[in-house]
């Protein structure tokens, strides 16, 4: 499974891809291994889990038991709100978000099948619904630009917890998480080490003018897969943007922030780069913006980027969404 990239907030959702219409049949293979599962076919479906998931649940007894506390905490009547599939090597891995009447968190559900439907994992977990916020409908002041060159992959992005884990967090109820692809990966090799990952060492840019008011560095990077909860934003830069609105770039690497406290910034210069420091699994790019210089505190802001490509469709104002490649204009 996909590692957490960015931990700020205590929100657990395991991620995977969006659907491609090439796994539409295995999302409808999800659905009703999830429609089996809530209906309490614990019979059924054990005779499809593979030997090492038996084993992981020691005895059918173990596996109904499991099944049957689930279906008595939630009750009936889900409503899927969001689901994803990915193909990771012979398994595909669907998830599905489901929202039960009367409950005040979401449910994941996730579950690792191949094309036999010889099923290898399931996983279920609590998630939390999206922070209430009073900014859903305000307009950005700044001028924000992407703040980097090149193409990159929006991790988490969007409004909703399907779209965005960060959406449970009052101040990154709007987040972004950033991070490079290359043919499906977002690292060369067995990803053991930073320099393995495309995005670690690229240039991060000031996405508007403003004023410096944080310029965090000397905090190490982590091993991949690991990260430092005691230090959630790791190296960074905090901007003023002298309106209301403070951009912070987050997870940069040791040693590269280019800025101090006191300096004025322009569109695209640049700040440091692309690290693995925080609370961070790999290496990526967080960037939000909210209505204080203060973390943890203040509300998340809508951020709306000016003159940017979605897969390679140019987009005057907008909000970066989970799934797409996203890359600055040419100007």
């Amino acid at each position: 499974m996909k590692r957490f990239l960015c931990c700020l907030a205590a929100v657990l959702l395991i991620a995977v891809s969006l659907v491609p219409a090439e796994a539409q049949g295995a999302a409808a293979t999800g659905r009703g291994l999830t429609e089996l599962f809530f209906r309490g076919a614990s019979a059924e479906l054990w005779g499809m889990f593979s030997p090492e998931l038996q084993a992981a649940f020691g005895t059918e007894d173990g596996f109904r038991q499991f099944q049957a506390q689930v279906v008595s905490a939630f009750g009936s009547g889900a409503e899927l709100v969001h689901e994803e599939v990915s193909l990771l090597g012979e398994w595909w891995v669907y998830q599905g978000l489901l929202q039960f009447p009367g409950v005040e968190v979401y449910l994941a559900i996730q579950w690792a099948f191949d094309d036999r439907e010889v099923i290898g994992g399931l996983y279920v977990t609590q998630v939390p619904k999206e922070a209430p916020s009073q900014f859903l409908d305000y307009e950005t002041k700044t001028e924000l630009y992407l703040p980097f060159t090149g193409e990159w992959y929006v991790y988490w992005g969007g409004r909703s917890i399907g779209q965005n884990y960060h959406a449970a967090d009052a101040a990154q109820r709007f987040a972004l998480d950033f991070l490079v692809l290359e043919n499906g990966s977002s690292h060369a090799g067995a990803g053991t080490a930073n320099e393995d990952y495309y995005a670690f060492g690229r240039p991060i840019l000031a996405p508007a003018a403003g004023l410096v008011i944080a310029a965090v560095d000397g905090i190490g990077d982590n091993i991949p897969g690991s990260m430092n909860p005691e230090q959630p934003l790791g190296n960074h830069v905090v901007i003023d943007h002298q309106n209301g609105e403070y951009s912070f770039l987050a997870h940069l690497q040791r040693g590269s922030v280019a800025v101090q406290v006191g300096d004025w910034v322009e569109p695209g210069d640049l700040l440091g780069l692309c690290g693995n420091s925080g609370n961070s699994s790999e290496p990526h790019l967080h960037n939000h913006l909210q209505n204080t210089p203060d973390f943890p505190g203040g509300e998340g802001l809508p951020a709306l980027f000016r003159s940017y490509l979605v897969d390679g469709v140019l987009v005057e104002r907008g909000e970066p969404l989970r799934g797409q490649f996203v890359a600055p204009a040419e100007k």
